[in-house]
């Protein structure tokens, strides 16, 4: 008997350990927001006020602007030719939108009746990007890799996140973070983190690892720990400002689609975006417990 309520006791910390290390509780949302058939494709968010969300999908060169209060669409404007846009951030009054291909476009005075439009080329090494973020303390915009750079084996297990300076409106010479993918499954196993599995044809059970195919990325106003979120995995990886693994979050996938924005209100509540592909895309709101 005082076994069994030791094992208890001890299931009981780990959930709240768990649970108050991030300060969220991923299977509560406490906003859960189907999204039109115009945002089906929804690829990235940044939080406009507290009710106002931008975002895009990547398919059109269009921003959208949705009131989470009212759940509608209330305002939109064409930005760019159709492509494959990925991130948007916003700094001040400026919005960044990134295209999968590393271009990045620049927003002046979104809100004005004609807000201008500049393009940069800033040549990221890789050909696939899908994470966007301010990061304020460098005043610099952070672009997270999807995948490898390269077909180079060295950096088969390798994620990259560069950063373009927002002053000189160029791309800062080596990556801000370089992620060892083998060493973020070991961290994880090691935290007792589930591994995902595969089952073969013959019926055996293995572990394959997370990919860390990163679809965005966003900087914590109060921990100011990196969240990586990674749709594949169905997972979120925070790690803190020197690239140490804090803590990996599974998502469930019933929940989370194919989460594939992420953003932080002032007071650190969190929203992820899910992009419908064949049921519906969503909006979910999570509270941040300190």
């Amino acid at each position: 008997m005082l076994k069994l309520i030791f094992l208890f006791l001890l299931s009981v910390l780990s959930f709240a350990v768990n649970f108050l290390n991030s300060g969220y509780d991923f299977s509560k949302p406490v906003l859960q927001v189907i999204l039109p058939g115009s945002l089906h494709e929804i690829s990235g968010l940044t939080i406009v006020d507290n009710t106002t969300i931008a975002c895009i999908q990547d398919e059109n060169g269009i921003v959208f602007f949705y009131d989470i209060e009212q759940r509608k669409i209330k305002n939109q404007f064409i930005f760019g030719a159709n492509g494959d846009y990925e991130g948007i951030t916003l700094v001040d009054k400026t919005l960044y939108i990134l295209r999968s291909d590393g271009a990045i476009f620049e927003i002046n005075d979104f809100q004005s009746p004609q807000p201008s439009v500049k393009t940069y080329t800033p040549q990221v090494p890789s050909e696939n990007n899908e994470g966007l973020c301010y990061d304020p303390e460098s005043n610099r915009l952070l672009i997270g890799a999807k995948g490898k750079i390269n077909k180079d084996p060295e950096y088969k297990d390798h994620r990259f996140i560069y950063a373009f300076n927002l002053k000189l409106k160029k791309l800062e010479p080596k990556p801000v973070f370089i992620f060892n993918v083998s060493d973020i499954n070991i961290t994880s196993k090691l935290n007792g983190t589930k591994m995902p599995t595969r089952t073969n044809k013959k019926g055996v059970v293995f572990e394959t690892g997370f990919k860390l195919n990163t679809s965005e990325i966003a900087i914590h106003p109060s921990s100011k720990q990196l969240y990586v979120l990674s749709a594949s995995d169905h997972c979120l990886f925070i790690f803190n400002m020197n690239g140490k693994l804090e803590e990996t979050k599974q998502l469930d996938p019933n929940m989370f689609n194919k989460p594939e924005g992420l953003s932080f209100f002032s007071n650190a509540d969190l929203i992820i975006s899910n992009e419908g592909q064949t049921r519906v895309p969503t909006l979910l709101r999570f509270n941040y417990q300190r």
